[in-house]
């Protein structure tokens, strides 16, 4: 595998191939051109290529790709293969909800804990996760490998907590709270969910269909 620096884009539009790949393995596709893959996800087959091309040689000229080899090409790239450990800070809707129905083995993440304040959940463990006081989340740290924190705490306790974790040497957050979290001086990852840029996004869309609408109306 070449080791070069991917954009940020190349890595945005992986999950995106691995998605589709395992939709075209569960409808029994064995095998895929660059250009049928671009087609069904919006992208050129000169775009698909380029970007396989950023990690090696993937699938043979007159042939295509193989669905499955390709498939997990792609989830060894992404890291799927790695077995990282995760916890979970703040066992609230947000968090209960990811516990509930994110499965994260399915994407080579092992949840292994997940950490509160209030004392009725402490102890106690919600779809086999057990639930820690925070007040144990240093010691933790420091006798477990843990690799990302998953983060959905109220906002007020976001950069606490986040100080917290990069202090005890967290590689990565996967930040919930809707607090634009930045570490400049740490080498902790950060990467940022906000649910209402996703909506907003769609909203600017949607407004900019009915300003052409009401252009062509006019007309």
């Amino acid at each position: 595998m070449k080791q070069v620096k991917v954009s940020n884009n190349v890595i945005r539009r992986l999950p995106r191939y691995l998605r589709k790949l395992d939709e075209l393995s569960e409808n029994g596709v064995d095998k895929i051109s660059s250009r049928q893959l671009g087609e069904q996800l919006g992208l050129t087959s000169s775009q698909v290529r380029q970007d396989f091309n950023c990690f090696g040689e993937f699938g043979q000229q007159g042939y295509g790709y193989n669905v499955l080899a390709l498939r997990e090409q792609i989830a060894g790239i992404l890291g799927m293969d790695r077995g990282f450990r995760a916890i979970l800070i703040g066992v609230g809707n947000i968090g209960r909800a990811l516990m509930e129905n994110f499965c994260f083995d399915d994407w080579g993440v092992r949840l292994a804990a997940a950490f509160d304040i209030k004392p009725a959940l402490i102890g106690t463990e919600y779809k086999g996760v057990k639930i820690y006081s925070m007040e144990e989340l240093e010691s933790y740290l420091e006798n477990n490998q843990v690799n990302i924190a998953v983060l959905t705490v109220p906002k007020a306790a976001a950069i606490p907590v986040t100080e917290r974790l990069t202090a005890g040497g967290i590689d990565a957050i996967w930040n919930f709270t809707n607090v634009e979290l930045t570490e400049p001086n740490s080498s902790t990852i950060v990467e940022n969910v906000h649910f209402s840029d996703s909506l907003l996004s769609l909203s600017y869309f949607v407004a900019e269909r009915c300003d052409e609408k009401a252009a062509r109306e006019e007309q």
